[in-house]
């Protein structure tokens, strides 16, 4: 029987609901990163000891800290570190060929078709530079430096740990020499746009060192007014300067001395060191120059204000901007002590797939790299968040738009992070206007179209290879979050803000889609589901055809959530009824002879039955098309094809495994979301516990973060009543017997508190941010809640 009480604010039966204290949330080591080991110039080699050193970042400013003892390495970032320029890669040409194109695809012409397309619908000039771009206008995010502390003390040391608190965003690192103990705590500051380094040592005048700023190319050093000063420009990919930066590196001492010159800083005999480190480029994410932020000032005021600060004054300032993000959710497995260092445990972890505190560190972490990677008014978290040590970063770091920055922010609103999610926003926004030209140059079309990749510079145009740079279903899928975000904050202001992007896009795929002459339905393409390939009748291997599944499933989503913005927002006119009619008309999700739902409008083989993506199951999750409850059987065909790819070897790259955990947690398949879960940690997650495709990727880390919250807590399928159904626990695996999750948000606006034992959901508190109705499901039990805006209800299960 379910008992439920209303509460009060402060009641005693809600305490019952929090957790015991979290154990201690750290990544922790008892040997340093190698700083002296050299970087691989290979763009798409990894380094083994950068994999290992601790990532600090403010949104805006990014550092790896190696926590080496004779010479400590900083490598440094900034999140407009790109080289390349803004280019027009629109093709005048692409729009004649495009009806042909059709012709042949619905006359099984595919060898013909495939061929046109290939020679037509692709980027004019050199695209991404096949993904090689950092000579070239589109660019590459690169970093913005290193940082160098050489101390003059050698002997061998001990005691030594080095750890990132992800409670308080601050690395760490101690040990012991000549029987001095040496401190050092570093952070990045979003309120003081600062790094900070604080060295300390356990004896007077023991603290000398030089410090160095230094970089790959496009750098000079100099001393300017008590600072040290590194700066310079960017190749803009067309055979001249782009974007400008500056750093600027200050040291406080307290007793010692201090000197600056041309190739560095040098501190002799101080008690205590503060280094204060702040950059800035001339970078503004406004369409189509790009430029005017104020640099120079920018960062000479950061540095000023700073270092008029006291450290203790610096760390609580950090603190409490930082803290109010990072604990609105605790996640409690386990209930031990953390004895053993992070590196060892991921290690232990690979010959034996129970590990309850790795489990809550990789839920938590990938929540601290949110923030540390994506802040309000920041650029968003690119491939590799803020953090890279490539002049060529893989993929050039950008802005993958077929699942990777969309990944980046599913974990944004569940994990109660909707702050977070805002510069993409921003992104998605400053697109609209350089997309818009892609739509009438490629397609003759209304609206604004984007395609799978994207940069800074507003990149729009198709990739320079159709297969898979031919992906206009990227802008519905862009589209989706903002109707998400709108469902877990309830924001109307913000709906009402971005609704011209949802109409805009709306207008694109109105002109885009086409009436397929056998089944009268509206098909879009030429497309493909992305990356992937398959043999057509006539033998040869394709990408391209009309209508995939992966297109319709997001263009149905878009018409849905605008339909969805517009009931909100009180608009119903001429266009919201085309929408209604033109989603009524979509080809939609087909089931093929073996059971399987189908990837594309036929039933093709696979030329590679376990690929990477599944884009086709993407009304499974993140959309909710298909679903348990409201399609069952198209839900039954999702897991046969799910389990198809995996039997074919799919999932074996980290985002992919990652986004298997909410695909299997979706169909309530605990186990099946656990062990895509341990795939991810034992084939692709790094010392720092950073994601590997490989080479490294974030999405992994914010997938992963996702798919857990979505094992725990599902809002995704709505109720007859126009309410929200939360369900409880959908995917708990066995070997989660005991746990707590507090602060998680569901669709609704609502926050979810939960504790279970012995595998049975115990105590349940539901608050709504903004009043409404929701139906909470735990198994086949069932109840109403209708809240008031801030109101509490506790359920015991």
């Amino acid at each position: 029987m379910i008992k439920f009480w209303l509460l009060l604010f402060g009641c005693f039966l809600s305490a019952m609901v929090q957790a015991q204290p979290q154990p201690n949330l750290k990544l922790w080591y008892t040997k340093p990163a190698n700083a002296q080991a050299p970087d691989d110039p290979n763009g798409w080699k990894d380094d083994p000891e950068w994999l290992k050193a601790l990532p600090l970042g403010n949104g805006s400013l990014g550092a790896m800290v190696f926590g080496d003892v004779p010479r400590e390495r900083l490598q440094l970032n900034e999140e407009s570190m790109w080289s390349g320029s803004p280019d027009d890669n629109n093709n005048p040409q692409a729009f004649a060929a495009q009806a042909e194109i059709r012709k042949l695809l619905f006359a099984g012409k595919y060898q013909e078709a495939t061929a046109l397309t290939n020679k037509t619908q692709i980027a004019k000039g050199q695209g991404s530079g096949h993904g090689n771009g950092s000579t070239v206008p589109f660019g590459s995010f690169q970093p913005l430096g290193e940082l160098y502390l050489d101390f003059t003390q050698k002997a061998p040391y001990q005691n030594y740990r080095r750890e990132l608190d992800l409670n308080n965003a601050v690395v760490r690192v101690s040990y012991t020499q000549n029987n001095v103990q040496f401190q050092r705590e570093v952070f990045i500051s979003q309120p003081d746009q600062v790094m900070v380094v604080h060295l300390t040592a356990s004896k007077p005048g023991q603290l000398s060192f030089t410090a160095q700023l230094t970089r790959a190319e496009r750098f000079r050093t100099y001393p300017e007014n008590g600072q040290l000063v590194m700066a310079g420009k960017l190749s803009n990919g067309k055979g001249g300067d782009g974007l400008a930066y500056m750093t600027r590196l200050k040291a406080l001492v307290t007793k010692g001395s201090v000197k600056y010159s041309n190739t560095g800083l040098t501190v002799q005999g101080a008690n205590e060191v503060t280094l204060l480190l702040t950059a800035s480029t001339d970078y503004k994410l406004e369409y189509p120059t790009y430029k005017g932020r104020d640099y120079v000032n920018i960062t000479q005021s950061n540095l000023q204000k700073s270092a008029q600060k006291p450290y203790k004054q610096l760390l609580n300032r950090h603190l409490t901007e930082y803290q109010p993000y990072f604990k609105r959710v605790s996640f409690n497995l386990f209930t031990g002590e953390d004895k053993l260092p992070t590196d060892e445990r991921l290690a232990n972890f690979k010959n034996n797939s129970t590990d309850q505190h790795l489990y809550e560190l990789l839920f938590q972490y990938g929540r601290y790299l949110l923030i540390a990677s994506s802040r309000p008014g920041t650029l968003p978290a690119n491939l590799q968040g803020i953090w890279t040590n490539k002049l060529q970063t893989p993929w050039n770091g950008d802005y993958h738009t077929n699942i990777n920055i969309q990944m980046n922010y599913w974990p944004a609103e569940v994990t109660n992070l909707p702050e977070m999610h805002l510069p993409y926003f921003d992104l998605l926004r400053s697109l609209t206007k350089p997309g818009s030209e892609t739509a009438r140059v490629h397609y003759h079309a209304r609206g604004w179209v984007i395609h799978p990749i994207t940069n800074v510079w507003g990149y729009t145009a198709p990739g320079e290879e159709a297969g898979w740079g031919m992906h206009t279903g990227a802008t519905a899928w862009l589209c989706q979050h903002i109707a998400e975000h709108y469902r877990f904050t309830q924001d109307k202001a913000f709906l009402q803000q971005h609704y011209p992007v949802l109409k805009a896009a709306t207008e694109f795929y109105l002109d885009w889609l086409v009436v397929h002459p056998q089944t009268g339905k509206l098909v879009s393409g030429p497309a493909g589901s992305p990356e992937n390939t398959f043999i057509a009748p006539d033998g040869s291997k394709s990408q391209i055809s009309m209508g995939p599944a992966h297109e319709q499933q997001v263009i149905w989503q878009l018409f849905h959530d605008f339909r969805m913005a517009s009931t909100v927002l009180g608009v119903q006119d001429d266009w919201t009824k085309r929408i209604a009619q033109a989603q009524q008309q979509l080809a939609g999700p087909q089931i093929g002879s073996d059971g399987r739902l189908m990837e594309w409008a036929s039933e093709f083989p696979e030329a590679e039955p376990g690929h990477r993506h599944i884009s086709h199951l993407f009304a499974l999750h993140p959309g909710n098309q298909i679903n348990l409850i409201q399609t069952p059987e198209l839900a039954a065909a999702a897991k046969k094809s799910l389990d198809y790819r995996i039997a074919k070897g799919g999932g074996h790259t980290g985002w992919s495994a990652a986004w298997l955990v909410s695909q299997y947690a979706r169909l309530k398949e605990a186990e099946k979301a656990k062990s895509s879960l341990d795939v991810v940690i034992t084939k692709s997650t790094s010392p720092n516990l950073f994601g590997q495709h490989p080479p490294f990727q974030m999405d992994a880390n914010f997938g992963t973060t996702a798919g857990m919250a979505e094992m725990l807590l599902q809002s995704h399928v709505p109720t007859a009543s126009g309410g929200v159904l939360l369900d409880l626990l959908p995917a708990l695996p066995a070997s989660w017997a005991k746990g707590q999750i507090n602060g998680l948000k569901a669709r609704g606006g609502f926050e979810v508190n939960m504790n279970w034992q012995n595998n049975r959901l115990q105590q349940t508190e539901i608050r709504s941010i903004k009043g409404g109705e929701a139906t909470l499901q735990y198994g086949n039990q069932s109840k109403i809640v209708k809240l008031q805006p801030g109101q509490k209800q506790v359920i015991a299960w």
